[in-house]
């Protein structure tokens, strides 16, 4: 069992429409039919949303991802219209919104990985493959892999997990075409970033896309090689071989399954609040990032 430990109720403001509350995301349409996309302070591992929040998470995330837009311009359009808090909306919302052009969504999860860890790295302890992919003999937790490799997920409702998928699933889902042009964006996008992020001293493991079609243009959606949808490395102190520091949620997922703790994630009960140092340690990792990967300082 998973979901929501506390289900929080969205928020009604005149004019949107509430469409849909994600683990992290509050997503409306406004008059004009665009997309009206909020980040809240939530959290969400192993499939449960936290019933503690990490203050400024949900700004830090938005402004990273349009950080990261803007890096890739000349790869690939994204979907924000603009930044405008809609009228009438709490203040609470301003630095957290994005307004977005409504896309065809593509209905699978473009993971690009170039380091071995999280399920890749369980699928390869058990098969020698990653997304099926086959890889090299004696690579470790936390190997750099020879070159990035796509390996698709189909996407999962809150609560329920995401499902690794081969390149071949996922052409047979959306078409031999569309399946090329994503692996082919995906590893360009995560090419790029891998290599910005190696300059600010960080090293980006893995991370997951989302695409959408605006006609027959691919657009990148959704957030973008954030702490939520990325695992994050302080390059130095990567060490092959063990668990790695990270910037990332696996900083909370290691509290709570903790023998101090003794949270059974596999159990129905919901996970425990978190503690305040552990939500203040978690806020400074996000601000860390934020401010080495832009070079700019938190505010």
């Amino acid at each position: 069992m998973s979901g929501f430990a506390v289900r929080p109720e969205p928020v009604q403001v005149p004019g949107l429409v509430h469409m849909h509350t994600g683990k992290v995301r509050d997503l409306y349409r406004n008059a004009a039919g665009e997309l009206v996309m909020v980040a809240s302070d939530r959290t969400s591992v192993f499939d449960w949303v936290l019933p503690t929040e990490i203050p400024d998470k949900g700004r830090i995330l938005t402004r990273l991802s349009l950080w990261w837009f803007d890096q890739f311009a000349d790869l690939i359009p994204h979907h924000v219209i603009s930044t405008d808090v809609p009228e009438g909306a709490p203040d609470d919302w301003f630095g957290r919104t994005m307004v977005c052009r409504p896309l065809r969504m593509v209905p699978v999860e473009c993971v690009a990985r170039g380091y071995l860890a999280g399920s890749g790295l369980a699928e390869y302890e058990e098969h020698g493959t990653a997304g099926g992919v086959a890889l090299p003999d004696g690579l470790v937790s936390g190997s750099e892999l020879p070159d990035p490799i796509f390996t698709p997920a189909t996407k999962a409702a809150v609560g329920e997990h995401d499902e690794n998928i081969t390149y071949a699933d996922a052409a047979s889902m959306v078409g031999g075409d569309t399946a090329s042009l994503l692996r082919r964006t995906t590893l360009a996008v995560y090419s790029r970033g891998r290599d910005i992020a190696r300059d600010c001293g960080i090293l980006l493991a893995d991370t997951k896309f989302e695409f959408g079609f605006d006609g027959e243009q691919l657009v990148l959606a959704d957030e973008v090689l954030t702490p939520d949808c990325s695992r994050l490395w302080p390059a130095e102190q990567w060490a092959p071989g063990k668990p790695q520091p990270s910037f990332d949620k696996q900083f909370i997922r290691d509290w709570l399954t903790s023998p101090a703790v003794g949270w059974d994630r596999g159990g129905e009960l919901a996970p425990p609040p978190l503690p305040t140092r552990i939500v203040e340690q978690s806020r400074a990792r996000y601000v860390e990032a934020y401010e080495r990967l832009t070079g700019t300082v938190w505010s």
